[in-house]
């Protein structure tokens, strides 16, 4: 059986959108922007399960719970992309690439810039978590398998104890990273990304419910055909035939 060590105290230290279940447990799962049953995947044997919607301070939140308990060793990304922000491939390139002057290096989202981790803080979760990467899946029958294979390849406690993070809400240190959080110009282009990612959800319901509607009056031109259809072969064929059959 695999060694295990203690969480740091009131784990897990950063409050967020997520379920907690076994702490001893070597598997996190971020389900990303995607709204799935939380409590069942801790229940499937996950130590935390929730979502994260931003590449700045939604990640931070997500390493900071991480990385003060030793017993994760994996952290499952799941669920559908956050559009704009591209948290699911923000959190993947800062596991394989780091910071640069305080931005994600490889991230493709709109402000990826990292405040309140330092150089230490980011090497560790790197090297005591392997990230298991199957972005847009929602099932939770696949993440529960998939939470099993994990936990049987646990191979115990990260040494050194838990690493404790403070978690700023709001921006306070300097550079890149304070002005990607603080900067007016920042914030109006997040505010922009939200908005725009509602009015696409918004377009993406309209056009299921037209093509729903367009589909359903097919489906109600197509009935009308096959019944014009076999009243015309009712008429032209099979009635004088009868009529033929009922005069002898």
């Amino acid at each position: 059986m695999a060694d295990k060590g203690e969480a740091a105290s009131g784990w897990p230290i950063v409050q967020g959108d997520f379920h907690t279940g076994d702490s001893k447990s070597p598997v996190a799962v971020v389900t990303m922007g995607s709204h799935l049953d939380e409590g069942a995947i801790c229940s499937a044997g996950a130590a935390i399960a929730g979502s994260c919607k931003t590449e700045n301070l939604g990640l931070e939140k997500v390493i900071a719970n991480v990385i003060s308990n030793p017993n994760i060793r994996f952290v499952i990304t799941c669920g559908t992309e956050v559009k704009g922000h591209l948290s699911g491939q923000s959190l993947i390139a800062l596991h394989q690439n780091g910071v640069d002057g305080g931005k994600i290096v490889g991230s493709k989202g709109a402000i990826p810039f990292i405040e309140n981790l330092t150089g230490d803080h980011i090497k560790r979760f790197q090297e005591q978590v392997e990230i298991v990467d199957i972005m847009e899946s929602e099932d939770i029958g696949a993440i529960s398998a998939k939470i099993n294979e994990l936990k049987a390849r646990d191979p115990g406690v990260f040494p050194g104890g838990p690493m404790v993070v403070e978690i700023k809400e709001e921006g306070g240190g300097g550079g890149a990273a304070a002005s990607a959080t603080a900067n007016p110009q920042f914030l109006e282009i997040e505010a922009k990304l939200d908005a725009i990612e509602s009015k696409l959800e918004f377009v993406e319901g309209e056009i299921a419910q037209r093509v729903g509607r367009k589909v359903g009056r097919d489906i109600g031109i197509l009935y009308g055909v096959v019944a014009g259809l076999m009243s015309y072969i009712i008429i032209t064929e099979l009635l004088p035939k009868l009529l033929e059959i009922l005069a002898k």
